[in-house]
């Protein structure tokens, strides 16, 4: 839950979504530009970047343990960074908003420093599990302390000789995988992680370039400690968890197509496209190019009839943050949509498949959440009253909702939609939803 719920979003019923959009940066992308490139020797300038909370919280963070980092206004950000042992201890606790990104990853950075940092966010990230990371950061020699529920804050002990590890992640993970790797660089030896189905590949990439070789044989990558980050130049993307919103909205309103531009579909997080063209959406991609080592493309969407479908276990990691807009996908659909093997969803901002099964029951639609997952029966979505609970993610997607129902829909405690997309009403009315807050 965040802690204020000032921000009201009204969503009128009806209109289609039409022309051409460039939602904001990728936000994964983003929050690893400032770290690696605060770590890196050298000048780093970054465009597109996300000028979201979240990221920001990065950017504060470093900041505050002393590094220059130049904000040059519309998404480009220069960074003057200090090495990976420049950092210096910030006078008091870490404060990381709402951002689980820069909790995960910082604590396998902050692992390998000389100094001690506690590590605290608002009162929604200070209820998610930690020990995730703490286990197999503890297990190559850090010491930190949490809360007796593995919860933050966490305070992260300097000066300790980290030693390299083969771990295998228990659940897929693309914040664990990046956090073990991104102490591996600290770590005396080579530090292997293997992952049990695939996660986003942003660390890997963006530390290739940098200079830093991580190599990767089968679901298992590996770096060797002692390397430097040398800076280089970063174009951020769009980011393909906010044109989710889109896409969707686009195949469920009849009349849309909506060309959505500059979008980074990267293997590993393209499984949103998969899903929704499983279920029949017109999706086509445009223009495909690779940007700084991120394929790219135009994202053309039209809208269609979409049909249930049981959603496949293995693109559950390629879809994890844009099942919510893929549930009000679900309930527009013809016939079942299941969803299986996917508990994560229950530990992200708010407990997604609970608060969206809420949301749908609310607004008329039949659902059955279980415990790793829901099924959803189509319908028409009425009007009524949600509740997003704080989480960025289930207030746009109920926005779309407004699409295809009978009435406005009122969605509350929506202030952390500026997490991951400023602007977003904006853009969404740019596009033809009728949406406006209070």
């Amino acid at each position: 839950m965040s802690g204020s719920k000032n921000t009201v979003f009204i969503a009128q019923p009806g209109g289609k979504l039409t022309g051409n959009l460039r939602v904001p940066g990728d936000k994964s992308i983003s929050h690893r530009s400032i770290m690696l490139g605060s770590l890196a020797e050298g000048i780093t300038d970054v465009s597109g970047f996300l000028e979201g909370e979240d990221c920001l919280s990065t950017m504060r963070a470093f900041r505050a343990m002393g590094v220059e980092i130049e904000h040059l206004g519309e998404g480009n950000v220069r960074i003057h960074g200090v090495g990976l042992h420049g950092l210096k201890q910030p006078e008091g606790p870490l404060d990381l908003g709402n951002s689980g990104t820069s909790m995960r990853l910082m604590a396998g950075l902050c692992a390998g420093q000389a100094f001690e940092v506690t590590l605290t966010g608002d009162s929604s990230l200070n209820t998610r599990p930690m020990r995730r990371v703490t286990n197999p950061l503890e297990q190559m020699g850090a010491v930190i302390s949490g809360t007796e529920k593995g919860t933050p804050p966490l305070t992260i002990s300097g000066g300790e000789a980290l030693k390299a590890m083969d771990y295998t992640l228990p659940m897929a993970s693309a914040q664990v995988k990046s956090c073990v790797l991104l102490a591996g660089m600290y770590a005396e030896g080579k530090t292997c992680v293997t992952e049990p189905a695939p996660t986003r590949d942003h660390t890997e990439r963006m530390l290739n370039g940098f200079g830093y070789k991580v190599g990767r044989e089968g679901a298992t990558c590996c770096l060797t400690g002692g390397g430097k980050l040398t800076a280089t130049s970063i174009d951020v993307p769009a980011d393909i968890s906010s044109a989710t919103f889109f896409m969707v909205g686009a195949s469920i309103a009849e009349g849309s197509d909506i060309l959505l531009e500059n979008v980074g579909i990267n293997p590993t997080r393209d499984g949103v496209i998969s899903i929704l063209k499983l279920m029949g959406a017109d999706i086509t991609l445009e223009n495909e190019r690779d940007v700084c080592g991120e394929p790219v493309a135009d994202i053309r969407v039209r809208s269609a009839q979409l049909k249930g479908i049981d959603i496949p276990e293995e693109l559950v990691p390629l879809a994890i943050d844009e099942f919510p807009a893929i549930f009000v996908a679900a309930a527009c659909a013809e016939g079942t949509t299941r969803l299986t093997g996917a508990e994560e969803l229950r530990v992200k901002e708010s407990d997604r498949i609970q608060v969206m099964a809420d949301g749908l029951e609310a607004l008329g639609i039949t659902v059955q959440p279980t415990p790793d997952g829901i099924v959803i029966e189509p319908g028409q979505f009425t009007e009524g009253s949600v509740d997003s609970h704080g989480d960025h993610r289930i207030a746009m997607s109920f926005s779309m909702a407004a699409l295809r129902a009978s009435g406005p829909i009122t969605i509350g405690d929506c202030d952390n939609v500026n997490t991951s997309f400023p602007r977003f009403i904006d853009l969404a009315c740019q596009s033809g939803l009728n949406i406006s807050d209070k």
